[in-house]
């Protein structure tokens, strides 16, 4: 499989605008290390016509992060981009509502999944494995809520260095944590999976048991499609723990391994 790396195409794609993609052959992780990251631009654009579609996947390597019930009567998954900035829309204003009102109570199991569409994504979430399964999400959400800093920023590279020294990185762990090949070609995979067998078109976009629902979405429109599966009957289980999704306050320190991977659910066919 080849090592790809997706640019960003700034289409506005209807009513719920959210960001489509292409990528393009032969970028690899020494790119992500590399001094030389870019930012990504509004305007680039390549034709997708050297994918491998055929190619054989291994997302064994980039386990699931899950939150809340696995006996949820409701799974949603989610893809999302760190560059996405209707991804830290939903990040910043809509996923801690909806956490609280679904997560917390035990109706929905969520599922996050990375979606690279850029050499900027990879960073991100390289840095969110390195730190461990319990600071995952602080890391990603962290980087969403600067969003606006480091992604448009001429010098990305220093600046997603310098927020991960908040986060408890030293340079010698960031460095570390941007040359994990076996991560950046898993991120791969699950990228191509995404597109070749469910079907993703754009971030943000969410699989609710098995439907899809893409762009940016409001509390009320996801609540629109949870709401109906969730048995009148339902009873809560005992609180389940969730992560806010949100900035730690204090730095935290990068972990050693991975977390276990988990079974892949793959989104009804539709």
């Amino acid at each position: 499989m080849k090592q790809i790396i997706p640019l960003v195409v700034a289409a506005l794609v209807g009513v719920g605008a959210y960001f489509a993609f292409v990528h393009e052959p032969n970028a690899t992780v020494a790119q992500v290390a590399s001094t030389e990251l870019a930012a990504p631009s509004s305007s680039e654009s390549v034709n997708n016509a050297d994918g491998d579609a055929d190619a054989e996947v291994d997302i064994s390597t980039i386990p699931d992060i899950l939150i809340g019930n696995p006996d949820a009567p409701v799974t949603v998954i989610e893809y999302a981009s760190p560059t996405c900035p209707h991804c830290a829309t939903f990040a910043n204003e809509v996923l801690p509502g909806f956490i609280e009102a679904y997560v917390d109570t035990g109706k929905v199991y969520l599922i996050t999944r990375p979606f690279v569409r850029n050499v900027l994504d990879a960073a991100v979430f390289m840095l969110a494995e390195a730190a461990g399964p319990d600071n995952y999400h602080n890391v990603v959400a962290t980087y969403f809520k600067t969003q606006t800093t480091w992604a448009s920023s001429d010098k990305p590279r220093d600046a997603i260095l310098e927020i991960a020294k908040q986060l408890g990185f030293t340079q010698e762990t960031f460095d570390a944590a941007l040359t994990n090949q076996a991560l950046f070609t898993g991120m791969e995979a699950v990228r191509e999976q995404a597109l070749n067998d469910f079907g993703l078109v754009g971030t943000p976009t969410f699989y609710v048991n098995g439907k899809t629902l893409s762009g940016d979405k409001t509390l009320e429109e996801l609540a629109a499609a949870i709401d109906p599966l969730v048995p009148a009957d339902f009873v809560a289980p005992t609180p389940v723990a969730a992560d806010a999704m949100a900035p730690a306050a204090d730095a935290m320190a990068p972990a050693d391994a991975m977390a276990p991977a988990a079974d892949a659910m793959a989104p009804a066919a539709q």
